[in-house]
């Protein structure tokens, strides 16, 4: 079993002296939690001093995405190059920047395989629309996407993922798929991880799920078989929030 893992996403929120400040409340929320495996994703602008606040813990920091090139022209982009001294994690292929601003799967496992040259370790999101899902199509497109945006990777290479579940209908509509839905799809993440790479290397990626998960609701998501953790939006920039939902995944049988 993948060791319990939870990511919170901060998207466009907080200035400098908020996120130092949130960060310094979810060093003490998190403090007394073992087990799991916590990382924080701020906007790029406070990453370094978030990463000073947390020296000396045992949380982690992650970025919230990167450009697959190293440098160059390109205006108001960050590489993984600029991150990767701050940062242990980033947040790749999130629905949000699928939707909203067109990056494609091909875009997408570029980013995750620059990632890799790095050292850092993608965090990948996948997910199906409202209408894929309707017309019954949810597992392929979840599939197609975790084929194409790990392709060219070693088995090796694919086992220090992490693979984020986010259907786009539930991303910040407060409508959360049930724990049962997130685990048919985690079943199917699982199985295909197995084709990719090895059955035991599978059995060893974290799996979150992304979706308007929240205290109160984090419980029955750690209650399922193949679900590891959660990447946490709106619940992340409130420490304890954040901490009750690494509690609920921490301490899962």
């Amino acid at each position: 079993m993948a060791m319990p893992f939870v990511a919170g996403n901060w998207k466009m929120n907080t200035s400098i002296p908020e996120a130092i400040k949130l960060a310094g409340s979810l060093r003490e929320a998190l403090s007394g939690i073992d087990g799991v495996t916590r990382v924080v994703c701020p906007p790029f602008i406070s990453l370094a001093g978030v990463a000073a606040e947390f020296v000396g813990s045992k949380i982690r920091v992650g970025a919230q995405n990167m450009h697959s090139k190293p440098r160059g022209a390109l205006t108001g982009e960050i590489s993984g190059l600029m991150i990767k001294d701050v940062c242990q994690y980033v947040i790749l292929g999130h629905s949000e920047r699928r939707q909203l601003l067109g990056e494609t799967d091909t875009f997408i496992n570029a980013k995750v395989r620059a990632a890799m040259e790095l050292g850092l370790i993608p965090i990948l999101c996948v997910g199906e629309s409202l209408e894929e899902r309707e017309a019954g199509n949810a597992g392929v497109v979840v599939e197609t996407q975790l084929q194409r945006g790990l392709h060219g990777l070693t088995a090796e290479q694919i086992g220090t993922t992490v693979l984020a579940y986010e259907p786009l209908w539930a991303i910040g509509t407060g409508r959360a798929a049930t724990p049962e839905t997130a685990q048919e799809i985690m079943e199917l993440i699982r199985g295909e991880l197995g084709r990719l790479a090895r059955t035991d290397i599978a059995a060893n990626i974290p799996l979150l799920y992304g979706g308007s998960v929240n205290a109160e609701n984090a419980h029955e998501f750690a209650a399922q078989r193949d679900l590891d953790g959660a990447l946490v939006g709106g619940a992340s920039l409130n420490a304890n929030d954040f901490a009750a939902i690494a509690s609920a995944f921490a301490t899962r049988e």
